[in-house]
């Protein structure tokens, strides 16, 4: 028996080594080329690409076309399987290696037509940009077609190829249609008006403004009663209950931008050391692994620009030249309107308009389905733009579409969408004037842009395109509006001269996703902005002090005082629980100042609290199913802080709100003893917030997704200027940040080699290279790498030759 447990022992250990060996060669084998030569094809010069110490990735060039070239090489070489993923995200080609489960989001990316849209906009963009866009395209499909490196494994996973059936990684119009996909995930409201529609139908007008509260200090921008509106209409479907989540697979809920926000500040000369102006960024967005961005440094003949670059674009989205420096948040106007499109009942192919029916214009889109028959849908357009009501199926389960469906108008889709001009011209501009100049092209999705100049120079502008609405357009854009009466229609652009702008006259400047438009604007740009709990912080911080330092912005951009939880933190003081550790919770609130620490326990359970507090309000008056539609995605805050600021209000009944409070208390320390224990002392926030970089779409696959994913611990919450969205209704951690700094940079225009930059991953997408998750200790802990032109020494260097 000994003899055979020893065979059995052997075979097991050598069958360990023989697996071990294959997947060292295999991890080998996927490793780009990173030094010596690689030969392609239709090149006029050679392309150098140089990686430093801080794993900037440095395009030397003769041309911008051969940079563009370089860039695509690079970001195919590092983020192979990214520009994989994101090229079937917007062809709506997910559910070809991924089966039905993302049927949604590829019928809804079908039915919007990024596709067609991006093609409609290539087709009118100036020749030299095109061409920037092949030769982008040109690298990508390069370096797969002369790669001497395996695929990373999502492809051998996934039982693909680059490009699938096509075999084309990448081509021009794709670019287009990825700046389709920003605008989609920054520029949208159209989930709000959907969620006034829902709410209209349990709660009267008045109730869903307290549920959705206006802007601060502002009265509700429409003045119509939603609920009789609907109503009268007979909109809603009898019984109707929502049972298809509003969030599709792998994109989260579209037209919705609660938690995709941003900072940006630039300071003055006259308010810094140096006496020249600093400017910092922090764009908030979907944390993933690898990161949505990738640092680079393009160098040619009239070219020098370093920054974050996106894989898919030929150029630097944030960043410096060699004289100015610009950062983005996102503005947020209301660029999407909902149509209710009235059917004919003697002929359903038929819709209503101010001239009469009409005929829906009409293509049919096959959807490959891995493992499964293809599914072929039907895509319906009307005058306003598709009927998105067809392929969203929650829509449907409000509204009768037997009377109605619902269109969106998106600002996007305009055919001239001129986006990629703008960002082409910025890589040059040579002072703040020429900036502002070069922002006039940028269309969707509009950006609040800081910027500066080595001269001293300083301004902001609100860059993009905004639809003008009528005077007698009393919805606004709040709520979906009938198509068939013509004063809701568009009727034209906010002209670019005229929206906000701002040259720095206090001394510095800040945006985080605030209402940007002053007093007495004669044009209607919205009311969706983000509480300005994050921008009121950071102009306490700005206010307080006469001369700033490159460590000073580094202080802020790590700033974690919540606002939002001073505002509630008395209330929960106040409240008596009966639960075993009640007493022992209160001793951990005291002298707790509202900053969210990973460290300490009072946040956490000030989290706890008020999401408990917000499922006790809520769900028992928007009903059930509509609550946990929408909850998570939207986190009531702004609600509760004015709810609660009343001792007795109708969302409290049939309990005082002090004892609504207190019974939340109970239910949160018994949720929080079961994510962490019994012994309070060992509580921390950052056990439960961690910050999730998800991989896509792997992170969701058990096992898997404790590889590909990337976690550590975060402070902060989703008001603090070091930002911290989490969303309590999902699952799997509920309370891990989810929304985040995606990366941080300031700017020094005393010395622009001094600037600095960090990111929550690593520059690598290949999961088991070191570069893969390198990053993240260092973003969790403020620090930051260097970001420059001039010294960088090279660990890789890399000649693309003809």
């Amino acid at each position: 028996m000994k003899r055979w447990l020893l065979r059995i022992f052997w075979f097991l250990l050598s069958a360990l080594v023989v697996l071990s060996a294959a997947l060292g060669a295999w991890m080998y084998k996927t490793s780009p080329q990173y030094d010596g030569e690689i030969k392609v094809g239709g090149l006029e010069h050679p392309i150098t690409v140089g990686r430093d110490e801080d794993e900037v990735v440095h395009i030397q060039a003769a041309s911008m076309r051969e940079a563009a070239f370089g860039l695509g090489f690079a970001h195919a070489q590092d983020r192979s399987w990214q520009l994989e993923f994101n090229r079937r995200l917007m062809h709506g080609e997910l559910s070809e290696i991924l089966g039905d489960v993302t049927l949604p989001t590829d019928k809804l990316i079908r039915t919007l037509g990024i596709r067609q849209a991006a093609q409609r906009q290539y087709d009118k963009l100036p020749a030299e940009v095109q061409d920037v866009l092949k030769a982008y395209s040109e690298g990508i499909n390069a370096f797969h077609a002369h790669r001497t490196s395996a695929l990373p494994p999502e492809f051998t996973i996934l039982r693909t190829q680059a490009g699938g059936k096509s075999g084309v990684a990448w081509d021009p119009i794709d670019s287009v249609a990825w700046t389709l996909m920003m605008a989609l995930d920054l520029g949208g409201n159209w989930g709000n008006e959907f969620a006034r529609l829902s709410a209209a139908k349990t709660l009267d007008t008045q109730r869903l403004w307290e549920l959705y509260p206006p802007y601060k200090g502002e009265q509700p921008a429409s003045k119509v009663d939603f609920a009789k509106l609907y109503r009268n209409l007979g909109v809603y479907r009898d019984n109707a209950q929502t049972q298809t989540a509003w969030s599709v697979p792998l994109m989260g809920e579209p037209g919705f931008n609660e938690g995709r926000g941003s900072n940006n500040w630039v300071i003055a000369g006259s308010h810094t050391k140096s006496g020249k102006p600093l400017l910092a960024n922090d764009p908030h967005l979907a944390l993933s692994a690898p990161a949505i961005w990738y640092y680079a440094h393009l160098q040619a003949p009239g070219l020098n620009v370093i920054g974050a670059s996106l894989p898919g674009l030929p150029l630097i989205v944030l960043g410096h030249n060699e004289r100015t420096a610009w950062g983005f948040t996102n503005t947020g106007p209301d660029v999407q309107d909902l149509f209710l499109e009235q059917l004919d009942e003697q002929d359903a192919t038929r819709y209503r308009t101010p001239e009469g029916w009409a005929n829906f214009e009409k293509r049919t889109e096959t959807i490959a389905v891995k493992g499964k028959p293809d599914v072929t849908i039907t895509v319906r357009n009307t005058r306003h733009g598709p009927v998105i009501s067809d392929a969203q199926a929650n829509y449907g389960e409000l509204i009768d579409t037997d009377k109605y469906v619902i269109a969106l108008k998106w600002a996007a889709l305009d055919d001239d969408n001129r986006t990629l001009v703008s960002g082409l011209n910025i890589q040059k501009a040579k002072n703040v004037a020429e900036l502002i100049a070069a922002f006039s092209e940028n269309h969707s999705p509009m950006q609040n842009v800081v910027m500066a100049d080595v001269d001293g120079r300083i301004a902001y502008k609100a860059a993009g395109k905004v639809p003008l609405r009528r005077a007698d357009n009393d919805i606004k854009g709040m709520a979906p509006s009938p198509g068939w009466d013509a004063r809701y229609d568009w009727s034209g652009w906010i002209p670019y001269e005229q929206t906000p702008q701002d040259m720095g006259d206090k001394g510095w400047i800040a945006t985080a996703n605030q209402r940007i438009t002053p007093p007495n604007y004669p044009y209607f740009m919205g009311q969706d902005w983000t509480w300005p709990h994050r921008y009121e912080r950071i102009e306490q911080v700005l206010n307080d002090k006469g001369r700033f330092s490159l460590q000073d912005m580094k202080n802020l951009q790590a700033d974690v005082v919540s606002l939002s939880t001073q505002a509630l933190l008395p209330v929960l003081q106040q409240s008596a629980g009966k639960h075993a550790l009640n007493a022992q919770a209160h001793k951990l609130l005291e002298g707790f100042d509202g900053a969210m620490r990973a460290q300490d326990a009072a946040p956490l359970i000030f989290a706890v609290w008020s999401d408990e507090l917000t499922r006790g309000l809520l769900a028992p008056k928007m009903g059930e199913s509509l609550f946990k539609a929408q909850y998570g995605k939207r986190n009531f805050r702004v609600f509760l802080e004015q709810t609660m600021r009343n001792k007795d209000s109708w969302w409290c009944e049939p309990m005082s709100c002090l004892d609504q409070s207190s019974a939340a208390l109970d239910r949160a320390l018994e949720h929080i003893v079961a994510m962490q224990g019994k012994d309070p002392a060992q509580w921390q926030w950052g056990k439960s917030h961690v910050a999730l970089s998800t991989h896509r779409p792997l992170g969701q696959v058990p096992v898997l997704k404790d590889w590909f994913n990337v976690k550590v611990a975060s402070s902060g919450d989703p008001f603090t200027v070091n930002v911290g969205q989490y969303w309590s209704s999902e699952a799997y951690l509920p309370f891990a940040t989810r929304h985040a700094a995606s990366m941080r940079a300031i700017y020094d225009l005393s010395n622009l080699e001094d600037s600095l930059f960090i990111y929550q991953t690593g520059q690598s997408g290949l999961v088991w290279d070191s570069d893969y998750r390198n990053l993240r200790e260092p973003w969790s802990k403020g620090e930051y790498r260097n970001l420059t032109t001039k010294n960088a020494k090279f660990a890789y260097s890399l000649v693309i030759n003809n």
